[in-house]
């Protein structure tokens, strides 16, 4: 993988890992990322995951050639980057460990024997660093998404080391689309934390970038513009895709007649972008990530032991938990004798900043009446006018 004539690539994809940070599936694997810069000094950038630590140090070795590495940056700690740091530091003694004062901190505390006294540089925000012709400029950003993240920026080259910033699911030696499991790797990952993204946008303002070389995923090279522009859009909760989701959990169909009925008249309407997801059949960081993505949001759920369905609820705790907001949410619940699932759904979203909540709330008494089918016209009226608003 080409980079420049001075920068090279070194990482490794991993076809084993089926759960990333044991949650997250991914079908197309994962790439874990890190560069070499040749120059009078060599920086190494970033380590692997455990489970690569040979192949990546080969892959190293066989840039380096006869040469040894003078610094290892450590951009960010947590295992699937940071994994082989004593290995690196066993194999070359000589070298030194840049990081800040918490990459040291967590550096500590994840490898109990590693002597790193003597062989660390300690880099403050905007610090830099000279290789010869290059230079890192080191730019803090905390809580994208660790407290000890910084990334690099190299001035000759005007290239963007962004560690987790950018990263994508899936392996480099896949062909996907960029924007979806970009997405979902945000939302995931990074999604609570979009004001932090947003302070680091404010720090790179104006800063000429030729390249983003990320820990995941693709190196971005062109019509970085775009990539920027859905950062932005992401961290700053924006509304996406002007839209309706739909997303539901039924046991025994009537509720899911009812979501179909209701997508059904959407349509009809001329809602271009309407999609349902039954929650107990989809891959949850998907629906979550859609849910971000689209302006206006409708939640039905069968009541449950006085509460609601296992699969709602875990879906409305991965909303609220990344600071869902500024959307318009619709409730549809369904119970045979008490039903309280609007009720509950309502209650798990109120921490969520600036929700519009649309009338009416339907009610479904085990199965669909004709007044239920009114209030799904009337539903209806309100989702399309408030997409015509948009």
């Amino acid at each position: 993988m080409f980079i420049s004539d001075s920068i090279f690539y070194v990482g490794v994809n991993d076809h084993k890992v089926d759960l990333f940070e044991g949650q997250y599936v991914v079908p197309n694997g994962m790439s874990y990322n890190s560069y070499v810069i040749k120059d009078d000094k060599i920086a190494v950038m970033d380590t692997v995951d455990k489970d690569f630590g040979e192949e990546w140090l080969s892959n190293v070795k066989s840039i380096l050639k006869d040469k040894k590495p003078d610094y290892l940056i450590v951009h960010h700690m947590e295992p699937d980057h940071c994994a082989n740091i004593q290995l690196f530091a066993e194999t070359y003694p000589e070298a030194v460990l840049v990081g800040n004062a918490k990459t040291f901190t967590m550096m500590e505390n994840f490898f109990r024997d590693l002597k790193i006294d003597g062989r660390k540089l300690e880099v403050k925000d905007q610090d830099t660093l000279s290789l010869g012709k290059h230079t890192l400029k080191f730019i803090f950003a905390p809580m994208v998404h660790w407290p000890e993240v910084m990334m690099c920026y190299e001035t000759t080259e005007k290239i963007f080391f962004s560690a987790d910033a950018f990263g994508t699911f899936g392996a480099l030696d896949v062909e996907q689309p960029w924007d979806e499991e970009a997405r979902r790797y945000y939302i995931g990952i990074v999604g609570k934390y979009g004001q932090p993204v947003q302070m680091l946008f404010k720090k790179v303002a104006g800063v000429p970038i030729e390249k983003i070389c990320p820990l995941h995923g693709p190196i971005l090279t062109e019509n970085l513009n775009y990539y920027l522009d859905k950062y932005n859009t992401w961290s700053s909760y924006a509304v996406e895709t002007d839209g309706v989701m739909i997303a539901y959990s039924s046991i025994y169909g009537n509720t899911k007649k009812a979501v179909d009925l209701l997508a059904k008249k959407l349509k009809e309407k001329g809602c271009e972008n309407v999609i349902v997801f039954d929650l107990a059949r989809t891959d949850i960081t998907t629906a979550v990530a859609k849910a971000f993505e689209y302006g206006k949001l409708v939640l039905a759920s069968v009541t449950y032991n006085t509460d609601i369905f296992p699969f709602m609820k875990t879906f409305i705790t991965h909303l609220t938990e990344r600071n869902y907001q500024n959307r318009t949410i619709a409730l549809m619940e369904n119970g045979s004798w008490a039903p309280v699932a609007a009720k509950v759904m309502k209650s798990m979203m109120e921490k969520c900043k600036d929700i519009t909540y649309l009338e009416p709330v339907i009610t479904i008494q085990s199965s669909m009446s004709d007044e239920n089918r009114e209030q799904i016209d009337k539903l209806v009226e309100q989702l399309v006018m408030k997409e015509k608003k948009a």
